[in-house]
């Protein structure tokens, strides 16, 4: 313990200042700090960098040539060339005549097939017109057919002469003995055996063609018993035709009346 206090009893003095130097390093060491927490942060932000690079070649090197297509061969020089086979002038012949007959077939097939169909036109153009004709010739003769069968029905029994503008039948009815004569035809064909109070009549409608065939016939008046008219009309069926009057005629229509009791 001795020989230490005699060694800090002869220790130089100690330096002045020494509570500034305290202040000065710790100073320092906030400064540092602060530095180093600045570097942080900004090592965090994003950095964009950009560089340009030119590449060269350590040796000089030289491009190559361009590449170009060679020359074609040149044709093998062929010395003393074989002649080409002889040809025969007839097997030449022979050919050509059987190239011109195929050929000439071929136009006579193709002239028939122009020549069909012309004719088949002709033949169908022909049919057409001797259809119109034929429909038209049927029109004429159905016309005259109908002319002469209102002539015959309505006007055959007509007696005016050609020039006469009536468009009667006849100009007088028929003479006074004419219905008699009828009813002396039809009355025998009568089948009737009932019995009927009175005489009652029935008129019948009778029409002829100017040859006197009875071409229709009508009930226009009832005589009030069904059975009377039915014999009546059977009778005048049976009778088939008409006689002709004086003047050689069938007139028509007429009303002819027929009685049970004469």
């Amino acid at each position: 313990m001795s020989a230490a206090l005699n060694r800090l009893e002869f220790a130089p003095p100690a330096p002045p200042g020494f509570l500034r130097a305290f202040g000065l390093a710790i100073l320092a060491h906030l400064v540092l700090a602060a530095a180093l927490t600045w570097g942080v942060n900004w090592r965090h932000q994003a950095i964009e960098l950009t560089a340009e690079a030119e590449l060269w070649a350590q040796v000089p090197v030289q491009a190559a040539p361009k590449l170009e297509e060679a020359p074609p061969a040149p044709p093998p020089v062929i010395e003393n060339p074989a002649p080409p086979p002889a040809v025969d002038p007839q097997i030449v012949t022979e050919r050509e005549k059987r190239r011109l007959a195929d050929e000439k077939k071929r136009q006579d097939d193709q002239q028939a097939r122009l020549d069909k169909l012309a004719a088949d036109k002709k033949l169908a153009d022909a049919a057409k017109q001797k259809q119109a004709l034929t429909k038209l010739e049927e029109q004429k003769l159905e016309t005259q057919r109908q002319e002469n069968i209102k002539r015959s029905v309505g006007l055959a029994g007509a007696t005016g002469s050609a020039t006469a503008a009536g468009t009667a039948q006849q100009s007088a009815g028929p003479s006074s003995s004419y219905q008699g004569r009828i009813q002396e035809r039809i009355y025998p064909k009568i089948v009737f055996t009932e019995y009927i109070a009175g005489n009652p009549v029935a008129v019948v409608e009778v029409r002829a063609a100017p040859d006197g065939t009875i071409i229709g016939r009508k009930l226009i008046k009832s005589s009030g018993v069904p059975a009377w008219d039915e014999a009546v009309i059977k009778a005048i069926d049976k009778t088939e035709a008409l006689p002709r009057d004086v003047d050689g005629r069938v007139p028509s229509p007429l009303e002819i009346g027929f009685r049970p009791k004469k």
